[in-house]
């Protein structure tokens, strides 16, 4: 039987958590979804923690690194810049969903019914929170209102977006790469671990361009594919795994030309994550091997009925919060001074004894967002059962693909200046902001109606049902 969560209010939020506590199967690998929600919280909290604001002689308002400022604090994200788990546990869920998929429809328009499943409770949010910070950031020029931390946020809120578009890639790829998994396991992943090793020599010893652009695939498909093999049994070494991991990150970063931090900096010449090095694809080795030899005991946790519903209710809201955090802490910082409170120099004593109470009032913000936005990431009502359309799986590779790119080009311009054509380089297209909500929103609406022909039952807690 299915179970999923109702977001009307927090009494029924509650009760509901608790059915669906009693109903998870004792099969669930509970700590899969743990893992989830640990993994987005702790990418919020990182962004707290890095958005240094301050104020120039000038009076302007700008908004830094903390790492960049305090270079000594790289180390952290070793441990700290977790997208790799996030994308392992989608390569688990993706191959469970897809497999789940196909045997209940066994013949056409399997691939639309599974975009569909899998993306509607991460495009209606995401559709929301641009529909919403592109009407501000419309008005706010109108009406040439805001302030300088108001335009800063208008082109930094929209930077996180950059994970869904590569979210978006590994469900539209998840197929095929199931496929090539189930003949080849082990062989698989390794294929894809030496075509991104292969581009960074490209890159970097044969300084061949937009080559290496393609780590965007193969590196986070290499992590993704981890999760094709846990959920058949097979990371059975966790061990040997995160030992390779973290001595390859570490010989790449001592010896050849990958910096020390996880995550990009502002103005450094080669970043691990834009695009993704072989350094990144290690660390993210060494990740999915650290949280797996950590699962047993998280597994025992999670088997009182109190942990697994905070699990269940994290996981219903999850989403949300993601795309609202930056809006929060920025909400924080303007109000601090439009009511005059100092901001001291990030790094100094002062601003660590502000962080706190700073993220405190972020996260009762965010709290505040997300039960204003959570009824988008709410499931849908289910539709009557028809016939697939013939034509369901091409549109449905073309919504993920304008959804995909439209996501990604609003990463890299923001929502700033929305009439005045400010453009950006996406690999090596120009791309406007309007352009970009447009193909974000015409992508979500093809996915919708391409999948909109068929009845999927959802299983398990939170938006990545197995």
């Amino acid at each position: 039987m299915g179970i999923g969560i109702r977001t009307r209010g927090t009494r029924s939020t509650h009760m509901d958590a608790v059915a669906v506590t009693a109903a998870t199967p004792a099969t669930r690998d509970r700590y899969m979804d743990l893992l989830r929600v640990a993994s987005l919280a702790t990418v919020v909290l990182g962004h707290w923690l890095m958005a240094a604001v301050s104020v120039g002689a000038d009076g302007t308002a700008g908004v830094g690194n903390l790492l960049a400022i305090r270079p000594g604090l790289q180390p952290l994200t070793w441990v700290l810049q977790v997208m790799p788990v996030f994308f392992f546990v989608g390569g688990f869920s993706h191959a469970l969903s897809y497999r789940s998929v196909s045997r209940k429809l066994a013949g056409r328009g399997v691939y639309a019914a599974f975009l569909r499943a899998r993306l509607q409770r991460l495009l209606r949010p995401t559709a929301v929170f641009v529909v919403v910070w592109g009407a501000g950031a419309l008005i706010q020029q109108l009406t040439d209102s805001g302030g300088d931390l108001a335009g800063v946020a208008a082109r930094l809120v929209a930077q996180p977006l950059w994970f869904i578009g590569i979210y978006l890639a590994m469900v539209a790829f998840t197929p095929p790469l199931l496929r090539l998994h189930e003949r080849c396991g082990w062989w698989a992943f390794a294929g894809l671990v030496g075509a991104a090793a292969a581009v960074d020599v490209l890159r970097f010893a044969g300084g061949v361009p937009y080559v290496p652009f393609l780590n965007f695939a193969f590196v986070w498909l290499a992590v993704h594919q981890l999760g094709f093999l846990r959920a058949d049994g097979k990371l059975t070494r966790p061990a040997l795994l995160a030992v390779a991991g973290l001595a390859g990150a570490a010989v790449l970063v001592a010896f050849g030309p990958y910096p020390l931090s996880m995550v990009g900096m502002p103005g450094e010449r080669i970043s691990n994550m834009a695009p993704p090095t072989f350094a990144l694809l290690c660390h993210g080795m060494w990740l999915v091997g650290a949280v797996e030899l950590l699962r047993k005991p998280a597994a025992r946790l999670l088997e009182r009925p109190r942990a697994w519903r905070a699990v269940v209710v994290a996981n219903g809201i999850a989403m949300t919060a993601f795309l609202w955090h930056l809006t929060a802490m920025l909400g924080v910082y303007a109000v601090m001074l439009a009511a005059g409170l100092g901001l001291p120099a990030p790094g100094s004593g002062a601003w660590w004894a502000q962080v706190p109470p700073r993220m405190a009032v972020a996260a009762g913000l965010t709290a505040a967002l997300v039960a204003l936005f959570r009824r988008a990431e709410r499931p849908p009502a289910a539709r009557p059962p028809a016939p697939p359309a013939r034509w369901s799986g091409p549109v449905a590779a073309l919504g993920v693909a304008l959804a995909l790119f439209g996501v990604l080009g609003l990463s890299i311009v923001g929502f700033g200046g929305l009439l005045e054509g400010h453009t950006a380089v996406l690999i090596a297209v120009r791309i406007t902001a309007p352009t970009a909500v447009a193909m974000a929103l015409a992508g979500w609406a093809l996915v919708e109606a391409a999948g909109g022909t068929v009845r999927i039952r959802r299983t398990g807690a939170g938006t990545h049902p197995h």
